[in-house]
């Protein structure tokens, strides 16, 4: 593999850290990752910029260049920072240690997008390839290749986007709303008491009845259990191995 990068700089993570100097804020990428996912989290990505994050710092705006050289640089050493949090995961006896090792990435990647909704927002854009991104995406990946239905390097291709593409969707609609009840004032309580006789209105024309059945009829579990079971069906049907 070619290792040079001709023309185009080096990613973030194969440059060496700027040598110390002597001001009176030490810095490190680690430390404007981090001040910048607290930003993030207080104010979201689209108030985060470079002048606010050297205010943060207590630095002047042109030292973060030395470290990032772009925003993208940024998000990049943010995210894998994210990614840090979901390592380490927690198999467990009850079940394969393949599909263990899965449920266990996934349910902590979903604890690190609600805790840093940005974070939903930067996935499934460009490939994450830092060096904590790609520690998840090792152990995801050899642990899928561990189930039975997992026959060929198409298989493992296929089933690892076919639980990407789950994850990124339930991920950003379940942040989405969340977002929207907080920035709306909104609960179930009000939406229902807004929506509930047009809704029962419509339903009573009999040209809805499945809809009708789900509203009605239907379990109406929380986000935690629809997560959940959506993922375990989602493992099943691209393993091929149902949960016993």
């Amino acid at each position: 593999m070619d290792t040079s990068y001709g023309s185009a700089p080096p990613p973030v993570w194969d440059r060496p850290e700027p040598r110390r100097r002597a001001a009176p804020v030490p810095l490190s990428r680690e430390k404007i990752a981090t001040a910048a996912i607290r930003l993030a989290d207080e104010h979201g990505l689209e108030k985060l910029s470079v002048r606010k994050l050297a205010q943060e710092l207590g630095v002047a705006p042109m030292r973060l260049y030395d470290y990032v050289a772009t925003k993208s640089e940024l998000l990049d050493l943010m995210v894998d920072a994210i990614y840090a949090t979901v390592l380490g995961p927690d198999v467990t006896a009850d079940q394969p240690a393949w599909r263990s090792t899965v449920l266990d990435l996934v349910h902590r990647t979903r604890a690190a997008a609600l805790a840093h909704e940005w974070f939903a927002d930067l996935l499934g854009g460009r490939p994450h390839l830092g060096p904590h991104a790609l520690a998840v995406g090792e152990a995801t990946a050899a642990a899928l290749d561990q189930a039975p239905g997992i026959r060929t390097l198409d298989d493992l291709q296929r089933a690892l986007g076919a639980l990407n593409a789950f994850l990124t969707g339930a991920l950003r609609r379940e942040i989405t709303e969340r977002r929207t009840a907080r920035t709306t004032g909104t609960d179930e309580t009000a939406w229902q008491a807004s929506y509930g006789p047009y809704l029962t209105r419509m339903l009573e024309t009999g040209r809805y009845p499945t809809i009708a059945r789900l509203v009605i009829d239907g379990a109406h579990p929380d986000p935690d259990a629809t997560f959940s079971h959506n993922l375990t069906t989602v493992l099943d049907g691209i393993t091929g191995h149902p949960q016993p």
